[in-house]
Parts: structure tokens; C-alpha cells; sequence
């Protein structure tokens, strides 16, 4: 583990040009394309055993990788090939009155640890989103995707040697046993600068529990939708069903809805009924049961505070807006939480109160990706108050210094 820590160290040494980093994303394509039976032949072995194991069916899926899968990999790939570089950018300069210039400059963050569970296209997501940001990373995935993680690292570690740069920019921890991930939290200070976890709330919980390296993520995604009495019925619905069903098992999908108690009689059943046509379960609290007429389970405290990750959602009435944003304040992880309403004044005065970080508009909170947002991926979502925040993907993956240039000044 030591000469994983210094190997990454020694990679950083030799700085890579913008140019030569597109050469290397560009020859990972070619590779990735031109070894898809290969991959997909060592993804059935990560299947086989992850049967065996009796891993749930979504998280089998989540592993699966086909040729679609591997279109989609490369198209991630490409994005953040396609992205500008985020190293040496002057964020900020300006002159003193003594004519020092003082420039704050993008530097790469240093040795990135990730720690990911399931889906395979992790390790090349964040590969590409680490090395085209200047940083070395140590990847430790699932023992289920072991197979399939060790040949998409060991073609990029050849996109790396093919452009004749150092391949322990990236590296993957082979080894099953669960005592290296303890080892790499708690004793590799000297050598990595961060922890990424990606993965469930046991596997996230373990790494803010037990890191002595500092982390970057989050626990649990309790994300909220707000129908407001200003809202529009349509719109309400399609959100609502899209923010809950359109994949029940990601961080940013909708666990509480909550609704302003004027719209009970018009939107309760049009909701929450086209909900229950698409198999979700209602568990609402007593002003949402004396409407809706559809099945419904009685809500208790516990389910404002829970994370379903499946086809089930927890329904308040609130009497305002105020009301809805103490509630996300108080049950809420700051992860992401959206507002339904037609009034403008209503959505910013919501949009500046809670404490999330992802607040939106008239939308699904589904939008909580990287990818969605632009970066060209992401290594996961932070909720953590001091940035990164929210997203994190290519830009989110530099630190800043300042450079001072003077003409031979001296503090008085």
C-alpha cells in the first residue's frame, strides 16, 4: 500500500500538458472500443460471482456491462476529453497599490482516493475525470466488480505508457481483502490528499467514520419535492413522477413530497394516483390520507427521515413555504431539493433558504449528476458545507494557490 502511495507521489512529478492529456483520453477510447469482447467476457465472471453472492437485481444491473454500456463509457470519456483543462487557470488577479500582482491559479488537488462499490464504469469515469484534472488516483472497487475494474484500469494504464507518461497516475487496489480499505483510511496520510467514497450509506458511513485522510462526499440523499399552491397540475405531476420513479435507486431521487395544504383537493389524487398506477407506494400523514382516495400507509416521524431507494415515498402537507423549508432543513441531507411553483418570488425566496447543496426550480431532482450538469461526469456528490459542493466532476477536482509577482518589494 505504501509503494501504491509513493508510486502515485512519483507520477505527479512529471507535470502533463493539456495536449498530451487529450492524446491519452483519445487512445483510452480506441482501446476500450477495440477490447469490448474482452471487457464484457471479464464483466460475465463479475456477474457469475455476484449471483453466487445473491447481490439484488438492481445492484446486478448496476454491474452489468454490455455493448450500450460500453458506447456510453466512451461518450463520458469523450466529454471530458472535450472539456478545457481546468490546471493553470487564472481564476482572479490584481494589482496592489505597492504594484505587487497577485494572480489565484488552479492546481491539481494532489493523490485522489476513491473508494466505489458496483458499477464498473467508476473506475473510468474517474480515471479520465482525475488524470485530465492533473491528479494521480488510487481506486479501490467492490470485490464484485474486481474483474471488470482490472482491465478497464489496465487499459488506461496502457493509454498512459502508449503516450510514454508514467501509468501510476492511475491505480487500482486488487486486493479483495476489506483490511486495505481500512489501511488506506487510516494510515496513508503522507501519501493521498483526499478520500472520494462512492457507493451506499454503510460503505460512506465507514469512510467519514474512520479516515484520518480528509473526504469529500455524502451519507444519504433524503431529497425533497415542494408543490407549492402556485404550482402547475401538470407540471406537478410529471415532475413528481419523474423525480421519484425514473431511477429509485440514486442519491438524488425524490424520498418526501411535500405539498402546500390549498392544493390538497385539486392535486392529491392526479399525484399521487399516477404514483400508485406506477406501482409506488404512498405514505402520507393524516391531511394527505383524508384526501387521496387511492391505498396509503399512515406516515410516522421515522419516514420523514428516511432513504427508500426504492418505490416508495413519504407525502406531507405543510401550511407555507416556511413551513416546507424548516421541514427540508430539519429532515434533509443537503443534497438536492426542488420547488414546483409558478410564482417567482416564491421559488427564489426557496432557493436562498434551504441549506441544500442543489436547490431547484421547477424540475426533477433527478438532475443531481455531473454528467447533467455539464462536467462530463462526476466522482460523486458532496453535501459537505465547505466546497466542493453539490456535483463533483472535472473543475471541482483543483485546488487554487496564489502567485505573487513584485519588482523587488519589501514589507515596510
Amino acid at each position: 500500500m505504501y509503494l501504491i502511495g509513493k508510486k502515485a507521489n512519483a507520477a505527479l512529478k512529471n507535470k502533463v500538458s493539456s495536449k498530451q492529456k487529450n492524446k491519452v483520453l483519445g487512445t483510452y477510447i480506441y482501446l476500450i472500443k477495440k477490447n469490448k469482447k474482452l471487457i464484457i467476457s471479464r464483466n460475465k465472471k463479475d456477474l457469475k460471482f455476484a449471483i453466487k453472492k445473491k447481490l439484488k437485481n438492481n445492484l446486478i444491473e448496476r454491474l452489468r456491462i454490455d455493448e450500450k454500456k460500453i458506447s456510453n463509457i466512451c461518450t463520458s470519456i469523450k466529454k471530458v476529453k472535450d472539456l478545457r483543462d481546468p490546471v493553470d487557470f487564472t481564476l482572479d488577479k490584481w494589482k496592489r497599490p505597492n504594484k505587487l500582482l497577485i494572480k489565484k491559479v488552479t492546481i491539481p488537488i494532489g493523490v485522489i482516493g476513491v473508494i466505489f462499490e458496483s458499477r464498473p464504469n467508476v473506475s473510468s469515469d474517474v480515471s479520465s475525470l482525475c488524470f485530465k484534472s492533473g491528479n494521480a488516483v488510487i481506486l479501490r472497487g467492490g470485490s464484485e466488480s474486481l474483474n471488470s475494474n482490472k482491465i478497464l484500469i489496465s487499459l488506461f494504464r496502457k493509454a498512459l505508457k502508449m503516450n510514454k507518461i508514467n501509468p501510476d497516475y492511475v491505480q487500482l487496489i486488487e486486493k479483495k481483502n476489506r483490511s486495505y480499505v481500512d489501511f488506506l483510511l487510516s494510515k496513508m496520510t503522507n501519501y493521498i490528499d483526499v478520500i472520494i467514497p462512492r457507493g451506499g450509506k454503510n460503505l460512506v458511513a465507514k469512510v467519514k467514520k474512520f479516515s484520518n485522510v480528509p473526504t469529500i462526499g455524502h451519507l444519504e440523499g433524503i431529497c425533497h419535492t415542494y408543490i407549492d399552491k402556485d404550482a402547475n397540475l401538470k407540471m406537478a405531476i410529471k415532475i413528481s413522477l419523474n423525480a421519484k420513479l425514473r431511477n429509485t435507486s440514486i442519491c438524488g431521487a425524490t424520498e418526501t413530497i411535500l405539498m402546500h395544504k390549498n392544493i390538497l383537493k385539486k392535486f392529491c389524487n392526479p399525484v399521487l394516483g399516477e404514483l400508485e398506477k406506477n406501482n409506488c407506494k404512498i405514505i402520507g400523514d393524516l391531511n394527505i390520507k383524508k384526501f387521496y382516495k387511492g391505498k396509503i400507509l399512515i406516515s410516522s416521524k421515522k419516514d420523514w427521515s428516511t432513504e427508500y431507494l426504492s418505490s416508495k415515498v413519504s407525502v406531507k402537507s405543510v401550511n407555507n413555504l416556511e413551513e416546507a423549508i424548516n421541514h427540508i432543513n430539519k429532515y434533509g441531507t443537503m443534497h438536492t431539493d426542488s420547488i414546483i411553483t409558478k410564482n417567482k418570488k416564491t421559488a427564489k425566496k426557496f432557493l436562498k433558504n434551504i441549506k441544500s447543496s442543489i436547490a431547484i426550480h421547477n424540475s426533477s431532482t433527478q438532475f443531481a449528476d455531473g454528467g447533467e450538469f455539464g462536467f462530463g461526469g462526476e466522482v460523486g456528490i458532496s453535501t459537505n458545507k465547505l466546497p466542493p459542493r453539490g456535483p463533483i466532476g472535472l473543475n471541482q477536482l483543483v485546488s487554487y494557490k496564489y502567485e505573487v509577482i513584485g519588482k523587488g518589494q519589501i514589507r515596510k
